[in-house]
């Protein structure tokens, strides 16, 4: 099932009159604080829409653990690619790729940047850190990117979009990497001189006072995206009132499902049963709901002869 990549519709789904590219721009832009829901399938996708989401973020730690592989770039950029494809065409909303480090050099980052937007991908996030990449949250103190060499790869990604409102968002490290705020805001400004659209300003204190530092320091030269994964108890409108422009619920989804089919697994492995366990999960009606089979219906009675 294919996506308009102009409107974002479904077929018997209304879209928006924006592009999702457009959207998402629009959603890190615009004045109040945006939400952006992981995913890392088609399913979980569907999920965050119709929670009410109004993007995704794919995220490259969920979509390897999906896949079964580390977070390490084990999973090569195509076959992140094609779960994109149908993430995006699973959905109405507009897609943040975790693009990891770009998967290489500038050039890959073109190719990168060509191919998303070839699929309606709305936007792609990338790191400054070296390729391949290691989760931020392992280990201390990883090697960073050099700056000008980064600054290329965003010059490179943005010379190549094909969708002029396509959204490159610039990861910076530094705080992760123990380099600093002073480096952390040396970094942000060049990416945004470089051509980025917006910044993430990334963390892993368990608070938020690394990430509301760099606020008070920022120009708002450019939109701000944070990720609380480690600093979730710090409350939303604190990130409101510092002026940052999107949240990213950043694996939420996959540690979910986790936790969800570990208990049902057990359950059933442990009762050799499922009678307690049938009222407390998705019916199979829900699978049916969620993959469109309603859609289906509808199109056999219009194009099977009877």
């Amino acid at each position: 099932m294919a996506t308009n990549v102009e409107t974002g519709a479904m077929p018997g789904k209304p879209g928006s009159a924006l592009s999702k590219s457009a959207r998402l721009r629009a959603l890190l832009e615009g004045p109040e604080l945006g939400f952006l829901m992981e995913a890392h399938d088609g399913l979980s996708a569907k999920i965050a829409e119709e929670a009410g989401f109004e993007a995704i973020w794919a995220s490259g730690l969920s979509m390897s653990a999906a896949l079964g592989v580390r977070d390490s770039n084990e999973a090569s950029w195509t076959q992140v690619l094609e779960v994109l494809e149908f993430m995006a065409d699973a959905t109405g909303i507009p897609i943040l790729m975790d693009g990891d480090t770009g998967y290489g050099n500038f050039n890959n980052v073109r190719r990168l940047v060509m191919k998303l937007c070839q699929r309606g991908i709305a936007g792609a996030c990338i790191e400054d850190k070296l390729f391949p990449k290691t989760n931020s949250f392992i280990g201390d103190g990883q090697p960073l990117a050099d700056m000008e060499e980064f600054c290329g790869k965003i010059k490179a990604g943005k010379d190549s979009q094909a969708d002029p409102d396509f959204v490159l968002v610039a990861r910076v490290e530094a705080l992760i990497s123990g380099w600093g705020l002073d480096e952390a805001l040396k970094r942000a400004h060049a990416y945004r001189d470089a051509g980025a659209d917006a910044v993430l300003i990334h963390s892993k204190q368990s608070n938020a006072n690394e990430i509301m530092s760099f606020m008070r320091e920022w120009d708002d030269s450019c939109p701000v995206v944070i990720v609380p994964t480690t600093y979730y108890g710090t409350p939303t409108d604190q990130f409101r009132a510092a002026g940052v422009n999107a949240v990213i619920w950043a694996n939420h989804s996959v540690r979910a499902s986790i936790s969800a089919m570990r208990e049902a697994a057990r359950k059933i492995h442990d009762e050799e049963s499922v009678v307690d366990l049938e009222d407390r999960i998705a019916t199979v009606k829900d699978i049916f709901q969620l993959a469109g089979n309603d859609e289906l219906k509808d199109a056999e009675d219009r194009y099977l002869s009877t």
